[in-house]
């Protein structure tokens, strides 16, 4: 398998020395693995702070900057960031009124965060966390107890990081993470499985022909295997299994995201599949946002997440952000 890498053990390194390359508006500390935007800590404001493997860019360290999160730890291909690292991170940003952690639901993340609560507290840090578990496709996976954190930590991590740049409290900023969450849900196709660059080869055996429906970001089981669909029929499948769970009543935010190794031409045309699917149920679409944003190495695939959004979060959403993979506004 070819890979543009140097060696597999400097992998995340040699990435963090290139985002620091790239964007001189973030501060890149390589040897400690944290990502912290430049003019932190930012007086009279919340931080986010989120993290986890490396393999799934930009998140989390491509969404560093105004209007989202304060600092990212990025952890081992596929593995969790350790506590010093988030104790580090929080220490960094905080100003004073709080830091907010958002941790996907894998065993790992969730362990290290609640212990690096715990420490960051000991030393004055007001902490709150936040736990994103929005896949639908199983109820427990490998590396998870309880539903997996896929791709709406995009949108809590976009909403609640727009409510602490206004200057929201901690609590206020939680409450309305939390309610992302809750309003999400989200399904994920594999075409192809994900090679890491220390083993080399695929890290599952997807035969030709065939995909699995309901995949996790680290390449873990779905609920079941077919043979290979159209777009129009993967669209049914996935888009039928969120709203199934989410049954939203309002006019909802949609992310089409791509797992890595599936070009945007495949990704649009998937989008007019999952819109179509949604105006047949009845369904408003108030914004939809296409591309690579949680992916898995080279993963070839698609997921859908679907979030029911009021007039708050929908304003929320549109507030300006300015981070290295998402920006719009001033």
């Amino acid at each position: 398998m070819r890979m543009l890498i140097n060696v597999p053990e400097t992998v995340v390194a040699d990435a963090l020395r290139g985002i620091a390359a790239a964007h001189p508006e973030l501060t890149v500390d390589v040897e400690r693995r944290v990502v912290v935007r430049r003019d932190a800590p930012v007086a009279g404001k919340v931080a986010l702070v989120s993290g986890g493997g490396s393999g799934h860019e930009p998140l989390h360290a491509g969404f560093v900057g105004p209007g989202m999160l304060a600092a990212a730890c990025p952890g081992e291909v596929f593995t969790s960031p350790v506590p010093d690292q988030m104790v580090r991170a929080a220490a960094a940003v905080d100003s004073g009124h709080g830091v907010l952690f958002v941790v996907k639901n894998y065993t790992g993340d969730v362990l290290n965060f609640e212990m690096a609560a715990e420490l960051a507290e000991d030393e004055g840090v007001q902490v709150a966390r936040v736990l994103v578990d929005d896949d639908v496709a199983v109820s427990d996976s490998t590396f998870t107890a309880g539903r997996r954190g896929t791709g709406a930590t995009l949108f809590v991590e976009k909403i609640a990081g727009a409510a602490a740049e206004e200057g929201a409290p901690l609590e206020r900023v939680e409450a309305i993470a939390r309610r992302v969450n809750a309003s999400s849900r989200s399904f994920g196709v594999a075409l192809s499985a994900c090679t890491t660059p220390s083993k080399g080869s695929p890290t599952f055996d997807l035969p030709p022909g065939e995909l699995e429906l309901g995949i996790g970001i680290h390449g873990e089981p779905g609920r079941e295997r077919r043979p290979m669909m159209t777009s129009r029929e993967i669209a049914d499948v996935a888009v039928d299994a969120v709203l199934e769970d989410l049954r939203p009543s309002g006019p909802v935010l949609v992310l089409v995201n791509g797992m890595g190794a599936t070009p945007l031409l495949e990704l649009y045309g998937f989008n007019a599949e999952v819109q179509r699917v949604l105006g047949e149920r009845g369904v408003t679409v108030a914004r939809t946002l296409v591309g690579n944003y949680v992916t898995s190495l080279d993963m070839a695939g698609c997921s859908v997440t679907v979030c029911q959004a009021d007039e708050e979060l929908l304003r929320l959403w549109d507030a300006p952000v300015r981070t290295a993979a998402l920006r719009w506004g001033v």
